[in-house]
């Protein structure tokens, strides 16, 4: 096995070790809490909130089984190495010091970001859910997701139908902190985004940028995804 594909096996297992326990440290929360009375009535919302969202955290809805169908499929990853990845796949790395982590209080109060799209800055106080969306929330919002270590992967909308299918694919392969969001008027056709912890007290934005979607860009946002997720500014899991 290679060092890379060592390095990638150790990230899986990291993240299912903190998933985990951060699973057992809820439970334990709620057991103390509320006891086993409100743990039903907490589970029985849940599955309500689920159901009523179309059962991915909110974020696959009717109109991301349109945008986003099923059925496709993505090549084995041969590439690890970010900067290789993307130099293959024609992709654009690019980072930014970020200049604020301040929140809003109202989706109405809509940000100017220095890059489209966004990897860091102000953002509303609540991020959305984890998914894959047809129809995107505010910057603002997403913004707020980055904050929190997760990746983002933007595309356009007018992609074929079967790539649109394979990126769904490529999000199913590994969802964990994971947002794949539709952006229209972006000057790309795949980006993605994060947002890294350092320097302080701010961190980075990373940004990604492919012209073109090709075979090589699934690899390009595996590197990319593995290397800078859950290294938000507020880590949360």
């Amino acid at each position: 096995m290679s060092h890379r594909k060592q390095q990638k096996e150790a990230l899986r297992r990291e993240r299912e070790a903190r998933e985990r326990q951060a699973r057992e440290a809820q439970q334990r929360k709620r057991m103390v809490g509320f006891g086993a009375a409100g743990l039903l009535v907490i589970a029985a919302v849940i599955v309500l909130v689920v159901v009523a969202a179309g059962g991915n955290g909110g974020g696959s809805d009717a109109a991301a089984e349109q945008v986003l169908p099923d059925g496709g499929s993505v090549p084995d990853q041969k590439e690890f190495d970010l900067n290789a990845a993307a130099q293959a796949a024609g992709c654009e790395l690019r980072s930014s010091r970020a200049k604020s982590r301040q929140h809003t209080t109202s989706l109405d109060q809509r940000i100017n970001y220095d890059t489209n799209p966004p990897t860091s800055g102000r953002h509303y106080q609540e991020p959305a859910p984890d998914g894959a969306y047809g129809e995107a929330p505010q910057d603002e919002q997403l913004v707020h997701n980055l904050e929190h270590g997760r990746v983002i992967i933007w595309f356009k909308p007018s992609l074929p139908a079967e790539q649109r299918a394979d990126l769904k694919a490529l999000f199913d392969e590994d969802s964990y902190q994971m947002l794949l969001v539709p952006r229209p008027n972006m000057p790309y056709q795949v980006a993605a985004s994060a947002w890294n912890r350092d320097p302080t007290p701010n961190g980075t934005g990373r940004l990604m940028t492919c012209a073109r979607m090709t075979p090589d860009v699934f690899d390009a946002l595996r590197a990319f995804r593995d290397e800078h997720r859950s290294n938000g500014p507020e880590p949360v899991p």
